[in-house]
């Protein structure tokens, strides 16, 4: 379902209903990191473990 506008609108509720500033996105998902950079998201922080402590990095993104 990706292109059919779904994710922005959902982003786009998150943020005005909910104050959703930040996220967390898996570093091997270059589509998801396109697309919150793509809605004004900048990376802040990187880990090399995710927040279960499993090798897969994590990029941590807030709005800019």
């Amino acid at each position: 379902m990706i292109g059919k506008g779904y994710g922005k609108k959902l982003l786009d509720y998150g943020i005005r209903h909910y104050f959703i500033n930040e996220s967390c996105v898996n570093e091997q998902n270059p589509l998801a990191r396109a697309f919150y950079e793509h809605m004004g998201f900048v990376i802040y922080k990187r880990s090399d473990l995710n927040e279960q402590g499993n090798p897969y990095p994590l990029l941590y993104m807030k709005r800019a």
